[in-house]
């Protein structure tokens, strides 16, 4: 048994208190945004609190599998980067312990984090959103409380639209109410204005009752049978009037077996054998539709015919008919008057479109099955892919964090947001085209762990090799490569010096410099062609040789005591290596690209512009060697 180290103790209580704080703020957050999508089924329906708390508690479990990966993201993305920050992380590379060491520890826990939250999303998962979405189709049936407003129409009770004028809280008044009846239908309403009326309920709370006081009733009564040519109207004033209103203001909850019997209810077993079960009867139904169409006459002659052996059906050939003389049906049918012909024309048309859309009807019941099987099959690897997410967020986090080195909770949220919405906007548009029946449901689902994996892998490939990922210098210069931008040098008078400027051999070195810089532009004396830039372009080797021999220059001179040497040196100029000095090795490439009219141009003109600018420093760079041996002499 592997003996458990200091440093693996260490990570571990330095990681778990990070993952239980950001699990904790990620299924809060998961919580909100499912408490933002469904408020509307909440709010208004007089709800008793441990209904709400009880849905949310079956949220939040039924929420885990997605905040897990979050968590793990941010928790391992603060863990190392405050490792890095506090320098904690280069002390233990220091002393020999390398980085996949460190994570080690981890990466075990990780793994058993993935088991776990596999066992989550199989067992406690489908009876946890049985009851989450049996509660919320409960809550959906339930009737709002009623809550009046003054001066608007209030519409929440079935059948009936109440105005208000003014309330009184004190002794539960209402005055000045308008009532419209329309539980008959809109083609007959009630009206009923009183000067003030009182509103409750029944005891069993299945009605609602309005006492009202001083008012009167208007209805129009032609629909209620009268003679032809009247129109019935009926007038009533009262003083006191009593109506009941039919108005279920209870809490029913459904059964849960409706919801356990979908897919969301359901663990791998019982996923996989609905999965079979559909898919026999798809296949089961396809043959059939495929015998029934292969049974049809063609043209009114049978080609197979179904025979039953053994109590099975299948389908055998019918001999042909073999005509005495061949027969030509266009003539038979050039023949026959116009109106049988038309008639002929749409008996067949309405043949073919009958038998079109006997199959079609037959067919949508198979694609209802198809879309079974494929929610099933979405739900049946999202419990794989939800927990494989832990372990890539991971191998993504830890390494970001070893290499950004900043902890806290500010740069890691911000990269762990990022990289979370790059996570949701491929698993999202997977998850739809698996639906849809576009892509294999295998694909759709594994799309997100397929880009996020390799990206795992190469930062932890960078951060084991310590490589400036996102070092900003390494990508200005690639900018600087291929935009062509001027770079300027930077030298200061240095305290303490080591190996002093020998001014012999330094003019030596300028002279070998300044013959070199000569034979490049005798070499390259004018514009190149067109089609020598694209084949040929300039030297590289001596231009590196070039760029390698200024740089060398330079260092030396940055050991002088002088001041107007350093000055000067400044002003060598960078010989970089840009792209477009030799833009390919393969001359037959190059060709390629010049007869590419457009595009060659374009490359061209831009290389001459480049090549202008590397000879104007080619003769900087003699000019100023000059005035540097002078100053040195």
């Amino acid at each position: 048994m592997p003996r458990i180290k200091r440093i693996d103790t260490f990570m571990l209580q330095t990681f778990l208190p990070q993952f239980a704080m950001t699990f904790l703020i990620c299924l809060f957050i998961v919580m909100m945004e499912f408490l933002w999508k469904y408020i509307d089924e909440m709010v208004g329906k007089g709800l008793s609190v441990d209904v709400v708390a009880e849905l949310f508690f079956y949220a939040a479990l039924s929420l885990t599998p997605l905040a897990l990966p979050l968590a793990v993201l941010l928790a391992s993305l603060m863990t190392f980067g405050n490792l890095g920050e506090h320098v904690e992380l280069t002390a233990m590379k220091s002393s020999g312990i390398s980085l996949m060491r460190v994570m080690a520890p981890l990466a075990a826990l990780m793994v058993l984090v993935v088991c776990g939250a596999f066992y989550f999303a199989n067992n406690v998962v489908p009876f946890s959103q049985v009851k989450m979405w049996t509660l919320l189709y409960s809550m959906r049936q339930k009737t709002p409380t009623l809550d009046i407003p003054e001066g608007t129409v209030f519409t929440q009770i079935p059948g009936y639209n109440l105005y208000v004028k003014q309330k009184d809280e004190s002794n539960d008044m209402l005055y000045n109410l308008l009532i419209y009846d329309v539980s008959q239908g809109t083609g007959n309403p009630r009206i009923i204005a009183a000067d003030s009326g009182r509103m409750s309920f029944t005891e069993d709370y299945q009605h609602l009752v309005l006492n009202l006081y001083q008012g009167a009733w208007y209805e129009d009564m032609r629909s209620t049978g009268g003679r032809m040519g009247q129109n019935l109207f009926r007038r009533e004033s009262f003083h006191d009037k009593e109506i009941m209103i039919p108005y279920d203001n209870t809490f029913t909850r459904m059964d849960d077996e409706s919801m356990r019997s979908q897919y969301v209810g359901k663990n791998i077993a019982e996923l996989q054998h609905t999965i079979d079960s559909v898919q026999l009867r798809v296949d089961s139904v396809g043959k059939e539709i495929t015998r029934d169409m292969r049974a049809r006459a063609v043209i009114g002659v049978p080609t197979r015919h179904i025979v039953v052996r053994d109590n099975k059906t299948a389908l055998e050939l019918v001999p042909p008919v073999k005509a005495a003389r061949q027969i030509n049906f266009d003539s038979i049918v050039a023949q026959l008057p116009l109106g049988e012909q038309m008639q002929l024309v749409d008996q067949a048309m309405f043949y073919t479109q009958n038998q079109k859309q006997d199959f079609m009807f037959r067919g949508y019941a198979l694609n209802d099955d198809n879309f079974v099987i494929r929610r099933h099959n979405i739900e049946l690897f999202k419990k794989f892919t939800l927990s494989l997410a832990c372990l890539v967020f991971f191998f993504i986090g830890a390494p970001l964090g070893a290499i950004i080195r900043k902890g806290g909770l500010g740069t890691p949220i911000v990269v762990s947001v990022m990289m979370f919405i790059v996570y949701y906007v491929f698993d999202n548009s997977g998850y739809k085209l698996a639906r849809d029946g576009r892509w294999p449901v295998w694909q759709g689902m594994w799309l997100s762990t397929a880009v996020l994996a390799p990206l795992g892998a190469f930062l932890t490939k960078k951060a084991v090799e310590d490589s400036a990922v996102f070092n900003p210098d390494a990508y200005i210069s690639f900018f600087r490569r291929i935009t062509g931008l001027h770079q300027e040098r930077k030298l200061a008078l240095k305290e303490v010096i080591i190996d002093e400027v020998d001014r012999d051999a330094t003019i030596l070195q300028i002279d070998a410099l300044k013959q070199l810089c000569r034979e490049f532009l005798d070499k390259y004396p004018g514009r190149q062609k067109y089609l020598d830039y694209w084949q040929y372009g300039y030297e590289k080797p001596m231009l590196r040789q070039l760029a390698q021999d200024v740089d060398a220059l330079v260092d030396n001179l940055a050991n002088s005591r002088d001041q107007q040497v350093l000055s000067k040196a400044e002003e060598l100029p960078v010989i970089r290596q840009l792209l477009t000095y030799h833009p390919t090795n393969y001359p037959k490439l190059g060709m390629a690209i010049a007869i590419l009219f457009p595009v060659g141009l374009a490359g061209y003109l831009v290389g001459l512009r480049h090549q202008r600018i590397l000879k104007r420093d080619i003769a900087q760079a003699i000019n100023t060697c000059d005035q540097l041996t002078q100053l040195l002499k």
